[in-house]
């Protein structure tokens, strides 16, 4: 039985891994278009091991993240990769914000998590620069380097045999005396199961293996910045405001890192190209995209005056500071410097709608990852659970 897994980002590989675990002696291949592993989403990310505060309950993001905060901690221990089990705070900054605080609580626990409310002087205990008038603390978050986690499943996949393809473009799929042949610029690869993890360019590679997506990708920059080293004392673990729960983002937030560092952000502005890393980052084909597709417009109708907040706060580090300062009024913009940006892909409907869930689409023998963002690498491993388990049995 041959499986190829197109995409080597931490979904990519941990799905792969899971293979060579359900299938001994199987033939695997990756093919990813980088010359690294986890070049992107999976590299670019804030290293954070999401609980699962946020997804509608019963959701695969719910679900998927609950059990993939757990068994990526157990990961990370079983490979001595660096990690730590930090919690972290949620917190309501003003009275009006409360309401969609408890909201959040009870989604919580709804989930099964173990999240309690504190006041803000118990707040302060965690944190003691925060500013709040309540927060929710969630013991399970954690922290994790997903870089290493990569590299670890790439060493686990060649020791098993696997076959690992870096600067593989595919550049066609197509079928012939009814196998899957996937067309790279280092050679065809031929699939009984075609597994698509490809990410940023998920639903490009499912055009070219005859699917029709039911959303398109459309890349959202994440920028970021970090404290000065003299300013880390500010923040012990993470601090995180209370969502807009019509939107997928977060909001700015503090996040202490494996190494030490304290990263500030993400924003999310419309990225410019699919791996648009700056603002200078254009790739026509990718704008081209982005503009002529009806669900972007029926977004940006909804939402704009949302997005021109966070274009302001991309062009202005003076805004980016005073949104941290609602959370941390210590923070000024003299603390910031600047920090390696993220790209999300995320998948928008026709119509409009920002898919929430994860995002799986099974047909015939192959399988295509359409959506999943964060918390995609906190649930890697169970997402590749999740996808092996319902792939066509062997022939």
């Amino acid at each position: 039985m041959r499986y190829v897994v197109i995409g080597g980002g931490i979904v990519g590989l941990a799905t792969a891994h899971r293979l060579t675990l359900e299938h001994p002696g199987a033939d695997v291949t990756v093919v990813e278009k980088e010359l690294t592993w986890g070049a992107h989403q999976t590299g670019h990310n804030s290293g954070v091991i999401h609980a699962g505060v946020y997804y509608q309950p019963g959701s695969l993001k719910a679900t998927l993240c609950k059990a993939g905060s757990a068994s990526m901690v157990d990961f990370c221990r079983e490979h001595g990769i660096p990690h730590q089990v930090t919690g972290k705070l949620i917190v309501a900054t003003e009275a009006s914000e409360l309401p969609r605080l408890r909201g959040l609580y009870e989604r919580a626990l709804a989930n099964g998590l173990p999240a309690r409310l504190v006041d803000a002087d118990e707040a302060r205990s965690f944190e003691p620069e925060v500013a709040c008038v309540q927060g929710i603390h969630v013991a399970s978050t954690g922290i994790a380097d997903f870089g290493a986690v990569c590299a670890t499943l790439a060493a686990l996949l060649e020791k098993a045999g696997a076959t690992l393809r870096l600067g593989a473009r595919v550049t066609g799929i197509s079928t012939l005396h009814g196998e899957t042949v996937v067309h790279t610029t280092v050679g065809d690869v031929f699939a009984d199961v075609l597994v698509n993890c490809a990410g940023l360019h998920a639903d490009r590679v499912a055009k070219l293996a005859g699917i029709k997506p039911p959303a398109r990708i459309i890349p959202f920059r994440g920028e970021y910045f970090e404290l000065r080293d003299s300013r880390r004392h500010l923040v012990n673990g993470l601090i995180y405001p209370v969502p807009d729960p019509q939107f997928p983002f977060l909001g700015v937030h503090l996040t202490r890192m494996i190494d030490g560092s304290v990263h500030a952000g993400p924003n999310a502005v419309l990225a410019t190209a699919r791996e648009g890393y700056s603002w200078s980052r254009v790739r026509p084909r990718d704008v081209a995209d982005t503009v002529t597709y009806p669900g972007m417009w029926q977004l940006a109708r909804k939402h704009l005056r949302y997005g021109l907040t966070e274009v302001r706060r991309s062009l202005s580090k003076q805004r980016f500071a005073d949104s941290l300062a609602r959370l941390v009024p210590a923070v000024t913009a003299a603390d910031l410097v600047p920090a390696a940006a993220g790209v999300r892909a995320q998948a928008i409907t026709p119509a409009g709608a920002l898919v929430d869930d994860f995002l799986i689409v099974a047909e015939g023998r192959q399988v295509h990852v359409l959506n999943a963002p964060s918390p995609a690498a906190t649930s890697s491993l169970e997402i590749a659970r999740y996808i092996v388990d319902r792939l066509p049995p062997p022939r």
